[in-house]
């Protein structure tokens, strides 16, 4: 009889541990390489650091240079140049979103795996018609904004309202701090979950996007920094910090802590012009050099086996989705770009990936760059690297908003000419900073790396940038962005 009670509690033990764990993906919105406590100590974000240190932080994965070219990858698995989303981002008056004919990451979860499947914060990946919506998408419910930015207090973008509640316009938040908002919603849907169904939280934060806008508890926190702006920035990490602790915490006082998984992520580099730093990289956001395209983060808790290392195999932002679906327990069932790299991060093991494109885009004006390609350490430069260009100190060590300008102005100029020479070719291994272009010195290399990058450019799509419609115009839709007009 005890043997047979002993084999039954035996099999429950390996049922429960059978069971999806909940996932928690956090996506911050331009957050640098420089911008975070576990890469720099001057920014207090102790309980993002916290999640880092106990899981494994991913030294080399990469994003799109932009945000809506990110999120698309991180949601479908498909490289944006082959979705046609690959030119800077959607406007909110462009008809054009994700494509329908993609699954996305929350439906896969929903139908495959049983989840319940939320979204809070930040969608920008079209809402021209009811069916780019997060709710038609595969998420159980959304509370959050369709445009790229907004006012962190009034929720409007251009004098109108966007935040919604699934399909209906919320007006009575004006006020609230966006970074409060989405924590209590996230509190709110924690503290009503059945937790014998696993759940995916998806937490596109608006922070630390531009506008500078925080409340002053967080930009006292840093007197020492002499730049306004990046002291108002610094203050917004340290929000997003709080905001994330106390999502932390809820999940554990409802007992759903140690049965999550939380992955992190940026979705590009840091917004030199607005407070952003990605030092030592070289330049930002808009750009496909390393300071634009390789992302903070990291993934912690539930089955993470190797823990407190730092992972140094590539990623790339299409393999969010298929990792995520295997850390849930099934594959991706679609043919996408991303690969599983559930193992090798949950154990430590070789990263399967080997080369990645940081992007092809060929839509003037070229703002984003033309394109990049990795193959093992060499990373390779075909025409311009973005428009801006350089390094940029951090400015908490005394640098004034004005140097930032002026320097600003100096890189832009560098990169106009800089892209007067096609190819560029840099050892990111030796040099992750892009000081030493070996082009000259390794002509073999550059053939290679062009040849394997001309077969992806065979797999481009046009960009899909139409001109604005006016039937977007909130004006004819009671003041608020809304969708229903493509």
């Amino acid at each position: 009889m005890k043997l047979l009670q002993l084999f039954a509690v035996c099999i429950t033990l390996a049922l429960v541990d059978a069971k999806p764990p909940n996932i928690v993906f956090i996506v911050a919105d331009d957050l640098g390489w420089n911008d975070i406590g576990f890469h720099n100590p001057e920014i207090l974000s102790p309980n993002i650091d916290k999640l880092a240190h106990e899981g494994v932080i991913l030294n080399q994965s990469y994003v799109q240079p932009a945000c809506s070219p990110s999120r698309g990858a991180f949601l479908t698995g498909m490289y944006p140049y082959k979705m046609g989303l690959q030119h800077i981002v959607m406007g909110g008056v462009q008809p054009v979103c994700t494509p329908l004919k993609y699954s996305m990451l929350p439906q896969m979860l929903k139908d495959d795996l049983g989840y319940a499947t939320h979204a809070v914060g930040k969608w920008h990946q079209g809402f021209c018609k009811l069916e780019c919506i997060p709710t038609w998408r595969g998420f159980d419910s959304f509370l959050g904004y369709y445009n790229s930015e907004e006012d962190y207090y009034t929720h409007e973008i251009g004098g109108y309202l966007d935040l919604h509640d699934g399909e209906l316009p919320v007006r009575n938040k004006t006020g609230v701090y966006s970074a409060y908002m989405f924590a209590d919603r996230a509190i709110d849907i924690i503290s009503k979950h059945n937790a014998s169904q696993p759940l995916f939280m998806y937490l596109p934060f608006q922070s630390v996007h531009r506008p500078i806008q925080v409340p002053k508890k967080y930009t006292d926190l840093y007197p020492h920094i002499a730049s306004d702006m990046r002291r108002g920035f610094a203050g917004m990490v340290s929000a997003l910090d709080d905001a994330i602790g106390n999502i932390t915490k809820a999940l554990q006082e409802h007992g759903l802590y140690n049965d999550t998984l939380f992955a992190f992520t940026t979705d590009n580099g840091g917004w030199v012009q607005w407070g952003g730093n990605n030092w030592p990289l070289r330049a930002g956001k808009l750009t496909i050099y390393e300071g634009g395209t390789r992302g903070v983060a990291f993934f912690s808790g539930k089955g993470i086996e190797k823990t407190g290392y730092v992972h140094n195999g590539l990623m790339h932002a299409v393999d969010w989705s298929p990792t995520l679906m295997a850390a849930a327990g099934k594959p991706f069932r679609e043919i996408i770009d991303g690969v599983n790299q559930w193992d090798a991060i949950r154990t430590g093991g070789e990263s399967p990936r080997t080369e990645f494109v940081y992007n092809i885009d060929e839509f003037q004006p070229l703002m984003c760059g033309h394109a990049a390609i990795r193959m093992g350490d060499y990373k390779l430069i075909d025409g311009t690297g973005g428009y801006y260009d350089g390094w940029f100190p951090e400015p908490e060590v005394g640098f004034s908003d004005e140097f930032v300008k002026s320097d600003l102005d100096l890189f832009q100029t560098n990169a106009i000419g800089n892209s007067t020479k096609r190819y560029r070719l840099f050892n990111i291994k030796d040099d992750p900073t892009e000081h030493f272009d070996l082009a000259d010195k390794l002509p073999d290399v550059v053939k290679k790396l062009a040849a394997r990058l001309a077969e992806y450019h065979q797999q481009m799509l046009p960009a899909d940038y139409p001109p604005s419609d006016n039937a977007a115009n909130p004006s004819h839709w009671g003041n608020v962005w809304a969708s229903g007009w493509c």
